[in-house]
């Protein structure tokens, strides 16, 4: 029933955007994308996978899971490639939990770490859509939006701050901060935890920027830290396959504020799909690697 439905949502999702939008226009940018741009772009995204699977592994550690860095960029690929293909987007993650814990005693570290990794990738893009918001908001014309526009995203963005810090202060002592802090056990450890996690947004924000400029859109980089993470954030609701439809719809709001038109950020959210789906190629010849560095239990730190 639930695969039905997220079915039915994007095939919804699709159908109106291709009825309001001018289908003209819009295969005319996809049938002359510039080649270049989509290289640079599926660079981008493999870098990230490194990064990210780089960053998983140094969280599982900290858990008491280790295993080593190519097993895991093999699992992060091959996770990756699931939940490109699967409802929800979250089933590859699920799988990557299952495999990395190891033998077959408590699975609980190896989930909390594969769940951590993925909330902090989600911080990455928060923080970077926060520095590009500040720029904007004290570099006269530096976003090229309505300065209301800017302000109300801004008062949004303090809103949700507050709320987070609100929270973190309720749940101190709690559970999750005490595993949040045991995979932040010192600072150089949460120094590099936050700079492979920008550094992975960034990579995902050039992606989508490329993509655009592929079909014919150039983001300037306030526009891109600001409105792109938005359009990202499109691909997190459960209704989605791949994040189709949803992250197209949002870059068809998004892209009018910067003085581009709906049919532009429909083919830059259509082209970036494509671009995640070529990404994952590398995938293909590790699904008959079995690699080694399999996880093993660590004593806890």
């Amino acid at each position: 029933m639930h695969l039905t439905l997220r079915l039915i949502c994007v095939a919804a999702l699709c159908l109106l955007l291709v009825v309001v939008v001018d289908t003209d226009a819009l295969w005319d940018r996809l049938r002359n994308v510039q080649p270049g741009w989509i290289v640079a772009a599926t660079l981008c995204l493999i870098a990230q996978t490194m990064l990210m699977a780089q960053r998983w592994r140094l969280v599982a550690v900290c858990l008491g899971v280790t295993f080593s860095y190519p097993w895991a960029l093999r699992e992060y690929l091959l996770s990756q490639t699931l939940n490109q293909g699967l409802p929800g987007g979250v089933l590859g993650d699920g799988a990557r939990a299952l495999r990395s814990a190891p033998g077959t005693g408590n699975r609980m570290p190896a989930t909390q770490a594969v769940i951590l990794e993925r909330a902090a990738g989600q911080l990455g893009l928060l923080a970077v859509a926060m520095i590009g918001l500040t720029f904007a908001l004290f570099a006269p014309g530096a976003l090229a939006v309505a300065q209301g526009v800017v302000v109300r995203i801004a008062l949004a963005a303090v809103a949700l701050c507050i709320l987070g810090a609100v929270i973190a202060v309720v749940m101190r002592g709690s559970r999750p901060a005490t595993l949040v802090r045991r995979c932040l056990p010192t600072w150089r450890i949460g120094l590099v935890q936050a700079g492979l996690s920008v550094a992975a947004a960034l990579l995902n924000i050039a992606a989508f920027a490329a993509c655009a400029q592929a079909t014919g859109t150039s983001l300037d980089l306030p526009s891109a830290l600001v409105l792109v993470p938005l359009i990202l954030s499109a691909m997190l609701i459960p209704l989605s396959v791949g994040g189709w439809g949803w992250r197209e719809g949002a870059a068809a709001v998004v892209f009018p504020l910067i003085g581009a038109s709906a049919e532009a950020g429909i083919a830059a959210g259509v082209l970036f799909g494509a671009v995640m789906i070529l990404s994952l190629l590398p995938a293909l010849p590790l699904l008959i690697w079995r690699g080694a560095g399999r996880p093993v239990a660590a004593p806890s730190p």
